[in-house]
């Protein structure tokens, strides 16, 4: 069961406060202004948390590990306004398609600072990503690694890789973001052979220049060991690749994956324990391996956005069937949030138009879409809302806005971004014209 006060740490972004008015406000903006002024389902993002965590990953792993490169993992949610200001902060970007590619480059960011991932990448996206000046290429299977030398062999030039390795640790989260498993879709596995495959077809490859390699466990691990357990694996796999095939191993990415809070109670590790964790992870196993150290390779997507973002919905419809449960609906759902309907993502709530009211009910909180399992939060415990009520869900701001969908022909949200008690608008609300402009 959740509560519907004020959670002060971890959930809500840093610059968020209770006004005289008794409302929520977010960046020195009242988040009832907010939505009176864009309409609702509506994504605010704090400005100054979106900073703050950009400086404590460089700073935190910086400090740590003599060479550093941190990458925003474009896939929690991508925006030209967001490119950036996390470029401003110092960050790269790691990107998973052609279209996520298009949008950093449209925003004046070089290439050169971006690495592209994903396990099917088309021809045309990597001849485009070539054309444009990527920087690396993260090669996930063989089929790609044909497809690379031939487009490097037209061009003339060698495009500088890293191989993706699952290392076949168990990262204990939900299934559907669990990545590092040998039963994955994604990379060459470590425990079939097909990781030393790699590293000698792609070294035999006169257009791709490796050098290095890269693994990803998962999402939302709060656990630390298995960043430890993986890393010693595979700096021991490139030890060997280093002796048998005469690897240079430049760069070495651990991926991302960094917990965060999205419920009272369930604390994640702060940035700092995964850098010291990962850090000494890499120390310890190319000091045992007689490695040099490589440039260390950071991508914390939802880690840097979910708790700036939060979505602001208008409470409609109420249902109450006695001694079974009480429905409250909200003007948004899973087409804007399907977290909770695809793997039981759980939410905290507050009532951004009455913050001092106590609760004194319990709720399910119904999205407007024509779907049962459309449900943001079974049993919130909230003050009696009211049509026309505000509802705030912190720790919005990943994963939520990037799976969005026109599911029931709904327009997307708008998207604000605050500072300083001013509001940007960072992406207007989709119309119904915007919905049909590409029908014949």
């Amino acid at each position: 069961m959740t509560t519907a006060t004020f959670p002060t740490i971890g959930i809500f972004p840093s610059d968020t406060a209770v006004n005289p008015s008794g409302h929520l406000a977010i960046g020195g903006c009242d988040v009832t202004d907010l939505a009176a002024r864009f309409g609702t389902p509506l994504y605010v993002f704090d400005e100054a948390t979106l900073r703050t965590r950009s400086g404590e990953f460089i700073r935190e792993f910086g400090s740590r590990y003599p060479e550093v490169t941190v990458l925003y993992a474009s896939k929690a949610f991508i925006n030209k306004a967001l490119v950036r200001l996390f470029a401003e902060e110092g960050m790269g970007f790691d990107v998973v398609s052609a279209g996520e590619l298009a949008v950093v480059q449209a925003a004046g960011v070089p290439l050169e600072r971006v690495y592209f991932h994903g396990n099917n990448k088309g021809p045309e996206e990597l001849r485009l990503a070539l054309e444009w000046g990527i920087g690396r290429i993260v090669v996930d299977n063989f089929y790609e690694l044909a497809t690379l030398e031939a487009l490097g062999a037209q061009r003339g030039r060698a495009q500088d890789v890293l191989l993706r390795i699952t290392p076949g640790v168990d990262p204990h989260t939900h299934a559907y973001i669990s990545t590092g498993a040998t039963d994955s879709k994604f990379g060459f596995p470590l425990a079939t052979g097909a990781a030393e495959q790699a590293v000698q077809r792609a070294m035999a490859l006169p257009h791709l220049n490796l050098i290095g390699l890269h693994m990803h466990l998962g999402s939302q691990l709060f656990e630390t060991e298995p960043y430890a357990l993986a890393i010693d694996g595979l700096v021991g796999f490139a030890a060997q690749m280093v002796r048998r095939h005469g690897l240079d191993l430049q760069e070495f990415s651990p991926g991302g994956g960094f917990a965060v809070q999205y419920v009272e109670g369930r604390a994640a590790p702060a940035i700092g324990v995964y850098a010291q964790i990962i850090s000494d992870a890499m120390k310890q196993a190319c000091a045992a391996h007689g490695l040099s150290l490589p440039r260390l390779i950071i991508e914390p997507g939802r880690s840097s956005v979910a708790r700036a973002g939060v979505a602001v919905y208008t409470v409609g419809a109420i249902k109450d069937i006695p001694g079974v449960r009480k429905y409250v609906s909200v003007d948004g759902g899973m087409a804007d949030n399907i977290r909770p309907a695809l793997y039981e993502a759980k939410y905290e709530a507050v009532v951004a138009n009455r913050m001092d009211a106590p609760p004194t009910e319990t709720v399910t909180i119904a999205g407007k879409y024509c779907e049962s399992g459309d449900i943001l939060i079974a049993g919130l415990h909230a003050p009696e809302l009211r049509p026309g009520d505000l509802l705030a869900l912190p720790a919005s701001g990943a994963y939520c806005l990037a799976m969005s969908s026109n599911y029931n022909a709904s327009p997307r949200p708008a998207v604000v971004l605050v500072k300083d008690g001013a509001a940007r608008l960072i992406r207007r609300r989709e119309t119904y014209q915007d919905l049909m402009q590409w029908d014949e």
